[in-house]
């Protein structure tokens, strides 16, 4: 007979210990609730309360969407909006819609992500000057951002963005943005790609292109050539075709549409070699202490942004990222309006026969600076370009304290609005330049005319306001200004090869998707 097993005990669970410290746990947490909502009814919600009743400020008013449980909590329904506009190409007419739709002020969700959309002027005046230190760029538009522009005028707040301003406002000064001769440079290249023979071509890359090359001249001190015909494919192209990708890449990410969040680590580096190398250059340049200007082919003393700028800074990734920043808004300001523009007069050739008048009374000279600032009508044309189609047709800022916007509270968004610390303000330039309120029942209409009389205030911004208003911007309008008398010398007629409307093509500004035309030499 086998011997019996002994006997095994097993402990038992105590599960009375285990309750009672799941008691005690929940009840610390219970506890420390109630604390802190003390604590922040006393500290916060009291400063909160004070703000509400010394501005009178009252609630907004919730869009449609959140009373949905799933799209107050997520917001699903905004964000499956937005990327099917995107996807589209319609997301400024959608947003335009959304403000028709919920008024001049408006509070969604998109993303898990509450956002303030508005449309007032007096709110954007508040935020870009009023108001100007209580708001920053949003953490996620820099975390777009960063990877490829580096530290710069764009990506930074408080006084590393003064710093940075201060160093590169001398730098837009008359005497470097009215330097025509390197206009002319690269207008002729751009000339040379357009078809002499009536067949179609689509000037809005050849903006890109011409921009591209000019602004890099200007900041690097040699251009990327693009526009050179039959020029080898070098890293000068390597790079401009990485910066348009990356372009698009941060534009998406900035927006938070999921699946773009990382920009590709390639054509960082390509953009990145491509700027150090000139970096480099420049400040051996300058620790050698050569000339501090550099003479050009054409035997005139040429200014160099980046040489001026090495004077100041010595830190190479400083540099480069102040250089990137500057290039962005340079290259991509002045073809957003060339493109917009020239879709414009090959559509209307009524706008084409009057500017041409003003164009013809130059007689075949090349125009002067002056002659430029002088040409009232063709003012009156970008002016309006930028009404209808701004190059940056929305944008963000984040509170960095609790603060008030004028409107947007109550029933009928007259109110006062409170904002609390860390909420997302967005607006549309596309749709608040389109209110028929301040410019008229015809608003929709392009008509440059409106400008005879016209005087706008903070519901015009093509430029931004305040503090941040751009700094480049007399470059931009100078180089439009130039590269249309130019063409319109160059070529005596122009033909729409594109009857449909215009189109948008978003990255971080937007251009017209495209310009497609046939045009008539002189």
């Amino acid at each position: 007979m086998a011997p019996s097993l002994p006997e095994m005990s097993y402990p038992i669970p105590h599960y009375d210990s285990c309750a009672s410290l799941a008691k005690l746990v929940l009840g610390f947490f219970l506890f420390y609730a109630v604390i802190h909502y003390v604590y922040w009814q006393l500290t916060v919600g009291a400063q909160r309360r004070r703000l509400i009743k010394r501005h009178s400020c009252k609630p907004i008013n919730d869009t449609a969407e959140l009373q949905s449980w799933k799209d107050s909590i997520f917001g699903w329904t905004q964000l499956a909006v937005t990327i099917q506009a995107r996807r589209q190409g319609n997301l400024l007419v959608t947003n335009q819609y959304r403000f028709e739709r919920n008024g001049n002020t408006c509070h969604f969700k998109i993303a898990f992500t509450n956002i303030i959309f508005t449309i007032e002027p007096e709110n954007l005046k508040a935020i870009l000057s009023v108001n100007f230190r209580d708001w920053n760029i949003p953490d996620r538009r820099k975390a777009a951002s960063i990877p490829l522009l580096g530290n710069g005028i764009f990506t930074t707040d408080g006084s590393a963005w003064q710093h940075s301003r201060d160093l590169l406002r001398p730098n837009f000064v008359r005497d470097q943005v009215s330097d025509l001769a390197t206009f002319e440079a690269h207008f002729r290249h751009l000339a040379a790609n357009i078809p002499q023979d009536g067949s179609t071509v689509d000037m809005v890359p050849l903006f890109l292109r011409l921009t591209l090359d000019s602004a890099t001249e200007f900041l690097f001190g040699e251009s990327t050539n693009c526009l050179v015909p039959d020029a080898p494919d070098n890293e000068a192209h390597r790079f401009q075709d990485a910066f348009n990708r990356l372009q698009e890449e941060v534009g998406n990410a900035a927006r938070g549409i999921p699946f773009f969040m990382r920009l590709n680590a390639e054509d960082i580096k390509t953009v990145h070699r491509f700027a150090d190398h000139y970096v480099k250059l420049a400040l051996a340049r300058h620790d050698n202490q050569f000339l501090e200007k550099t003479i050009s082919d054409r035997g005139r003393v040429r200014y160099v942004f980046l040489h001026e700028l090495a004077k100041s800074i010595k830190d190479p990734i400083r540099l480069r990222s102040e250089l990137l920043n500057v290039l962005l808004a340079g290259r991509d300001t002045t073809a957003s309006l060339l493109g917009s523009l020239w879709f414009i007069l090959a559509n209307r050739p009524d706008i084409w026969t009057k500017l041409r008048q003003e164009v013809d009374a130059l007689a075949g000279e090349h125009p002067t600076f002056e002659q430029l600032k002088n040409m009232r009508y063709l003012k009156y044309c970008l002016n309006e370009t930028l009404r209808l189609y701004p190059v940056v047709p929305h944008n963000t800022r984040m509170s960095v304290t609790d603060t008030v916007l004028p409107l947007g509270g109550g029933a009928l968004g007259r109110s006062p609005l409170l904002i609390p610390k860390g909420t997302i303000v967005g607006w549309s330039l596309y749709a608040m330049h389109r209110r028929k309120d301040f410019f008229g029942e015809d608003a929709e209409v392009f008509k440059p005319e409106r400008w005879e009389k016209l005087r706008p205030g903070w519901e015009y911004l093509p430029f931004n306001g305040g503090p941040r208003i751009c700094i480049g911007q007399q470059f931009a309008l100078t180089e439009a200004s130039y590269t249309t008398v130019r063409l319109m010398q160059e070529f005596r007629e122009i033909e729409s090869r594109d009857p449909g409307p215009w189109r948008e093509c978003m990255n971080i500004t937007a251009v017209a998707r495209a310009a497609k035309v046939a045009l008539t030499p002189a």
